[in-house]
């Protein structure tokens, strides 16, 4: 008995690995996008998806960054449902509920103004970690259900939530508050008082299906299944989801509000094709994003190597991460604005046209300077991951480090 719970607790050890590598690998891919956001010299004046002015690296650029959010939200429910193997259920929905509304706090005060620089909170953001930790909240009351009505659930909301684009077709359908903040919102922007705005960019309802989807999912790395399994499960599951979308995608029937076409030639037809919609996200988004993740977490269980040696850092702390790459990456915004010859009356003056502060419109790096800036970021905060993830790993006993 003794050797079999052995192997059952290093196997356990071994899955979590996994879904903490692929956490680390999206979470740098993530930190390039925002580097774009702030360093791009077009980042505020045209659209790197704008297939008549876009070249194939900006694109990909962009393109690559498509898996952050689906892949985070979705291993967000995985580890969830293995807290549930050690919490009683009145315990893990106290803890979603309280970590969830304490994620909504973090988005609206901290996050946004990571964003803006703006003491006066002029805009307050809602994107992906309002997206959790609503999630989060709404699946504290769900685990109460079985675990199959929660997948059934989760399936719906998955398959089904393109369908409320139909109203939505109708010439007389505008979008209010709930609406938006439900299913449609891209930018939604809702005035507070005359100076102060709620932008919501993430609507929640098909994250939630995803996190559920994801909690569901958890169920694949636990002793119940052998490695074979799990393996066999993640790939037959994510081909297909790859091979749904491409059958999906060239009926341009349903999935995503936007059609693709045929281009100016076969590589901006492809990119046409491949151009999913995000805000909000689409069943075609979440099947081309979801779908290679798992592909990649069936590949990488059994690789052991100094790449996912430092995926499994960033994977650990990536909540830590999130925060601090933000700041970072604000901080050294700043220093290039007052470099360049700005001051600080320009930076004022610029908040006009313009929700962030030392952001200047169509100023900026061109795609080599975003590479490096993303490089020396990532380099910069990978030491400060490795302390802050063996601190929390000699102080577990610290139950507020379990909100971070």
């Amino acid at each position: 008995m003794t050797t079999i719970t052995t192997c059952s607790d290093t196997s356990v050890k071994k899955r979590i690995e996994s879904i903490d590598i692929l956490r680390g690998v999206v979470m740098v891919i993530m930190a390039l996008d925002h580097v774009r956001d702030f360093f791009h010299i077009e980042a505020f004046t045209d659209d790197p998806m704008n297939l008549a002015t876009t070249t194939p690296l900006l694109y990909f650029t962009r393109w690559i960054t498509n898996f952050c959010a689906p892949v985070f939200v979705l291993l967000s429910g995985t580890s969830i449902y293995l807290q549930s193997l050690r919490k009683t259920k009145k315990e893990l929905s106290t803890f979603l509920i309280k970590r969830g509304l304490w994620l909504i706090f973090v988005e609206v005060i901290i996050i946004s103004f990571s964003w803006s620089f703006d003491p006066f909170y002029n805009f307050i953001y809602l994107q992906v970690i309002w997206a959790i930790g609503i999630s989060m909240v709404l699946l504290g009351f769900f685990i109460h259900l079985p675990y199959k009505i929660i997948l059934v659930l989760g399936l719906l909301i998955f398959f089904g939530h393109n369908l409320l684009d139909i109203p939505e077709a109708a010439p007389s359908f505008k979008a209010g508050f709930w609406w938006d903040i439900l299913h449609h919102a891209k930018w939604a922007d809702y005035a507070i008082t005359p100076n102060h705005h709620l932008i919501i960019i993430y609507p929640f309802v098909a994250w939630t299906g995803i996190m559920m989807l994801g909690y569901c999912g958890g169920i694949l790395f636990t002793p119940n299944f052998t490695g074979a399994q799990r393996h066999k499960i993640l790939t037959r599951t994510g081909f297909a989801l790859v091979l749904f979308f491409i059958v999906l995608r060239f009926a341009n029937i349903y999935g995503d509000p936007i059609a693709w076409t045929t281009q100016r030639n076969g590589l901006y037809t492809f990119l046409s094709f491949m151009k999913i919609h995000k805000y909000p996200p689409s069943l075609l988004y979440f099947c081309i994003t979801i779908g290679p993740a798992l592909l990649f977490l069936a590949f990488i269980e059994k690789i052991k190597n100094r790449f996912t040696n430092i995926m499994l850092v960033f994977g650990r702390t990536a909540f830590f991460y999130y925060i601090l790459h933000f700041y970072l990456l604000h901080l050294l915004l700043m220093v290039t604005f007052y470099v360049q010859g700005n001051t600080t009356a320009q930076a004022i003056a610029s908040l006009k046209n313009l929700p962030f502060l030392y952001c200047i419109p169509g100023k900026g790096f061109g795609l080599a300077g975003v590479y490096a800036v993303w490089a020396g970021v990532i380099i910069a905060l990978y030491p400060l991951c490795k302390w802050y993830d063996r601190y929390k790993t000699n102080n577990k006993q610290k139950w507020w480090l379990s909100y971070l």
